[in-house]
């Protein structure tokens, strides 16, 4: 199973509106079959049925589907998912850089608001950042973004083009450095040089991916810290659920739980979970 069979009862209570901006759904693969070129296998299916549940269970209202890589490019997992609760619910697309306009505005309608591109080893790499760049000036006009999912140590060359880019960029998962080189690391403070300009955003999910410690994973604490404290207004918090290419499964009522260590103000948790989410994906007001 690819993720936690009974998560615990979080110990934090997240306020109305509180959104979750990164998971994924796997299949069910009877509806939706798995690419045939993946670069993984996820371990079981994670349908739209199980994460409603989860999210309820851990008191979160909306969401951000990011479409996942063993899908590809066909997005239609997750825009399932999004057409049962279009209100609180929006996606992250994969596509091709040269993707026709016409499927664009397709995804724009289903409720797509941006698209993500990989620069790792173990995902590959989706496109030439050149690529990239030409596709975000292709989307300026339906108020997308570009998500970015790098290793720590590419953001050195990967930031000079994207501070180039027309549309904002989120950053995933802190920038997946290593947890364990300390707060100084250059991959750190390249971080956030990138995150001075107001065009980019960071997502303070996967601290059990930078992290070198088992959970609840305080070698991660303090990134999350300095980012939601330095750039409070364009943080943004996601589970990860269902937690792909882990050893260990994470227990999702800690993950919550680490957010008061993320944000340790109610006026912190507030703008990283409702505020910042509703601002940058057009949900509505929250009441």
């Amino acid at each position: 199973m690819s993720f936690h069979p009974s998560p615990s009862k979080p110990r934090l209570k997240l306020p109305p509106g509180a959104c979750d901006t990164h998971f994924h759904v796997f299949g069910p693969r009877e509806r939706f079959p798995f690419a045939e070129d993946r670069t993984y296998t996820p371990a079981g299916d994670a349908p739209k049925e199980t994460l409603f549940a989860l999210h309820e269970h851990l008191g979160i209202e909306r969401g951000v589907v990011v479409q996942s890589a063993a899908h590809g490019f066909d997005n239609s997992a997750a825009a399932d998912l999004i057409a049962s609760r279009s209100k609180n619910y929006v996606g992250v697309a994969l596509v091709p850089t040269d993707i026709p306009i016409r499927q664009l505005e397709k995804l724009n309608a289903q409720g797509f608001r941006g698209a993500r591109f990989h620069f790792t080893r173990h995902l590959g790499t989706t496109a030439p950042i050149a690529d990239v760049l030409g596709f975000a000036a292709r989307i300026a006009e339906l108020g997308w973004h570009l998500q970015v999912h790098y290793m720590g140590e590419l953001l050195g060359e990967l930031g000079p083009p994207l501070a180039r880019s027309p549309v904002p960029v989120v950053i995933d998962h802190m920038g997946r450095i290593d947890a364990s080189l300390g707060l100084d690391q250059t991959p750190f403070r390249d971080l956030l040089k990138f995150l001075e300009s107001k065009n980019n955003w960071v997502k303070v999910s996967g601290s059990e991916r930078i992290s070198r410690q088992p959970a609840p994973w305080k070698d991660a604490w303090p990134f999350a810290r300095k980012l939601v404290s330095e750039f409070g207004e364009r943080v943004l918090w996601g589970s990860d659920w269902p937690h792909p290419n882990l050893e260990e499964v994470p227990d999702d009522g800690v993950m919550v739980d680490i957010i008061a260590e993320m944000a340790p103000s109610e006026a912190q948790r507030r703008a990283l979970l409702v505020d910042n989410p509703q601002r940058f994906y057009g949900f509505a007001p929250s009441k």
